[in-house]
């Protein structure tokens, strides 16, 4: 059993561990009274900021400082703990049409089309959500694209089709993107066509 002995000097005061010959000077009682204040005030700082109304909420609102490396380098090691590493669909022709037809379906108002303009709705979020044809996934392994469009991406408007889209349409949409450089023809076609205007 360890007993703690207190010593009392002029300037400090000195504790031990009776029995075990260790002893330390604590640090001033200021300088913890400072410590806790600060890790007070710091989230009381941050509920009066959103409170007030300046947290920029608005997708045309600047993002908040480190936002975006906070939130990718969350989303990294997530994916990178999650994805899966394989496809279970086969690489086909027929899938990846299939997965061209589900992608314009659910995906081609926000990531666009082959050399087609962004939408409306596509310039209006906020992270803009990138334009798959232009700047391409395919370079990403494709259970990465299935983990994205399986769980969505909070606060950047990509939603999670695990409820509403099949999980073999979601693999052949990954598939698809995978290889959106060398689609056989008849998928190619089918995300060249422009979306209809309303």
């Amino acid at each position: 059993m360890l007993i703690l002995a207190v010593s009392s000097c002029p300037n400090n005061r000195e504790f031990t561990l009776l029995g075990t010959g260790l002893s330390w000077y604590p640090v001033s009682m200021r300088f913890l009274l400072g410590l806790l204040a600060g890790l007070l005030l710091l989230p009381a700082g941050a509920y009066v900021y959103v409170r007030l109304g300046y947290a920029p909420v608005a997708t045309a609102a600047p993002a908040l400082p480190f936002e975006r490396a906070i939130t990718r380098t969350a989303l990294n090691a997530r994916i990178q703990k999650e994805a899966p590493k394989d496809s279970p669909v086969p690489l086909t022709d027929a899938n990846l049409i299939e997965g061209a037809k589900e992608y314009r379906e659910h995906c081609s108002v926000c990531h666009g089309l082959i050399n087609q303009p962004d939408t409306a709705a596509a310039k209006g979020m906020f992270p803009n959500p990138p334009q798959l044809f232009k700047h391409g996934v395919t370079d990403d392994p494709v259970g990465e694209t299935y983990w994205k469009v399986e769980n969505g991406i909070r606060l950047t408007g990509m939603p999670a089709y695990v409820k509403s889209v099949s999980e073999d349409k979601i693999w052949k949409m990954s598939m698809m993107l995978a290889r959106a450089d060398k689609l056989p023809p008849d998928a190619t076609a089918i995300l060249q066509k422009p979306l209809p205007v309303d």
